[in-house]
């Protein structure tokens, strides 16, 4: 993000309101926009410079071409690191990445094979997407990743197979109850092990802590533009950690809700009606749309659920911090994605 770039003057944090829900929805909406995966290597370093020139004092006042581009560094830069995430694993390409993956689990008719497969394809996602997106101050080791990776993908699968086995000897359901419910064993599985993954990959956050910082004054905002005062961070606090991490598995589960949910209760209804009878070759290009056009509006929505910037009470966290808050008695912290 922009506060890793050169510079004491801190850009303004968004065009929107982000103490609103809606601010929050417009703002995730830029960070997740797939056509910042667009920009090219000149792009981002020319947005770095201009980022960089605000920061430095060079330029003054905000203006659309500056808002551009840190709508491109937010996308793309790593808020602890200050380096670009890869690719496939950024929030804006979070939609793309997973469309085939979800498309492929909220298939009808999976076997056995099909639904491990999936699952174990849906997990790696999540592993890949959780651990680049993390808040960095307290890093995995290999081993770390390689057991939640594990334990992940055995939660999902275990669950998907479980309901897939239940759901046939359920009596008491209807024949078409039945195709409902087997149609959303995807979800129970996703969302159960979507959480579960982010407090697994992220559990290191909780056992060491992260960084907190206090929130400034206007004054000590301006003394930090001109150099003279450096703000460091107070320490490392778990319960800060736990209620990032708590946070942001909720997010995965609104995010998993209405696409694993909605398409596969749509199509149903549309498998029922004459014209896709006889068309059955638009099964998958149905379904893949029901599932994108969801995707797209579900991810900002869920994204900005909770603030990715948090301000707490330093009095909700350990002893330590009690006195140490800044403004209002205030701490804050970087949740990660």
């Amino acid at each position: 993000m922009t506060s890793s770039l050169p510079g004491n003057r801190d850009l303004p944090v968004s065009q929107y309101d982000l103490s609103t829900y809606w601010g929050r929805v417009r703002h995730s909406a830029d960070i997740s926009d797939p056509r910042t995966l667009l920009t090219s290597s000149a792009g981002l370093d020319h947005a770095k410079q201009l980022v960089t020139a605000y920061r430095m004092g060079k330029i003054q006042d905000m203006n659309p071409e500056l808002w551009k581009a840190k709508k491109i560094i937010d996308s793309t830069i790593h808020p602890d690191t200050g380096e670009p995430v890869f690719l496939p694993f950024r929030m804006s390409s979070f939609v793309l990445s997973n469309l085939v993956v979800t498309a492929g689990m909220l298939s009808p008719g999976l076997g056995i094979a099909g639904t491990l497969g999936w699952q174990v394809t849906n997990q790696s996602l999540n592993v890949a997407i959780n651990f680049s997106n993390a808040n960095k101050s307290s890093p995995l080791s290999t081993q770390t990743i390689i057991q939640s990776y594990c334990l992940a993908v055995s939660a999902s699968c275990g669950v998907a197979l479980g309901l897939n086995a239940l759901v046939p000897r359920l009596r008491s359901l209807s024949p078409s109850a039945k195709m409902i419910a087997g149609r959303l064993v995807p979800f129970a599985a996703v969302a159960s092990a979507g959480a579960l993954n982010v407090f697994l990959m992220r559990g290191e956050e909780i056992r060491r802590g992260i960084d907190i910082f206090p929130v400034l004054t206007e004054e000590e905002k301006r003394r930090v533009e001109t150099g003279d005062l450096e703000v460091k961070p107070l320490g490392r606090s778990k319960k800060a950690a736990t209620l990032a991490v708590g946070e942001t598995a909720l997010s995965r589960v609104f995010n998993a809700t209405p696409i694993m949910v909605l398409p596969p209760l749509i199509l149903v209804r549309l498998q029922q009606t004459e014209w896709l009878k006889q068309r059955p070759k638009m099964t998958l290009p149905i379904n893949l749309g029901l599932i994108l056009t969801t995707s797209v509006l579900a991810l900002p929505l869920a994204l900005a659920a909770f603030p990715q910037r948090q301000a707490v009470s330093a009095k909700s966290l350990e002893p330590e911090f009690h006195a140490r808050g800044g403004k209002d008695g205030m701490v804050e912290f970087n949740r990660g994605i």
